[in-house]
């Protein structure tokens, strides 16, 4: 896409990794276990490395990080405010979520960027493999308490709502592109599509 949508795209990354390492850090403290409390805390670890990667890209184009990032502060911010976990449960749940469809809206807009960009995304995806992981323990959390499934799917179609009109607003930076309108309405469905998708193999009602 343009130079503009690479640059916002970078800068949107960035305080997203960044601001998912300060609430993966926070909500480890609630962890049931230790071990649960070393999962979440090597998955925060994992994501401040990639607020890196995607730093050093953005200063190897000449741009500056704190710069790049403060446009897209009070929008993450406000939606984590919005869909703050209220117990361990939801803190997975969102984790996942999150995580699933993130990495599902950079896959898609990565077809546009340029090469090095693309490769960076890839880079991060190939670096955090969490979704596995996650979707492992909310089955088991599940099977644990099958009391948990209607609150969770519940749950999980507030933060898909959130996290689909977070993925419009950065994917609205495209519009002045021939096809941009079809591209993310289609992004949108496919978006949807795979998380419904994905809260079935849970078994929950996406």
């Amino acid at each position: 896409m343009t130079d503009r949508f690479v640059l916002d795209l970078l800068g949107v990354m960035a305080y997203g990794e960044l601001s998912a390492f300060e609430r993966l850090s926070s909500d480890a403290r609630f962890s049931p276990s230790l071990r649960d409390r070393a999962v979440l805390g090597r998955m925060a670890v994992t994501e401040f490395g990639n607020f890196e990667l995607v730093a050093e890209r953005l200063s190897g184009l000449g741009q500056d990080v704190e710069a790049a990032m403060l446009p897209f502060q009070p929008s993450i911010d406000a939606f984590h405010e919005r869909t703050r976990p209220a117990d361990w449960y939801e803190s997975i749940m969102k984790a996942y979520v999150i995580d699933t469809i993130s990495a599902d809206f950079y896959r898609s807009v990565s077809q546009f960027l340029d090469p090095a960009t693309a490769q960076l995304v890839q880079q991060i995806q190939d670096s955090a493999p969490t979704s596995d992981g996650l979707q492992e323990r909310l089955r088991q959390m599940l099977d644990d308490d099958p009391r948990l499934a209607s609150r969770l799917a519940l749950w999980g179609r507030r933060l898909v709502g959130e996290a689909l009109s977070q993925a419009q607003r950065v994917s609205i930076e495209g519009a002045a592109l021939p096809g941009a309108d079809a591209f993310r309405a289609e992004l949108m469905a496919a978006l949807t599509r795979n998380h419904s998708l994905r809260m079935s193999q849970l078994g929950l009602t996406a």
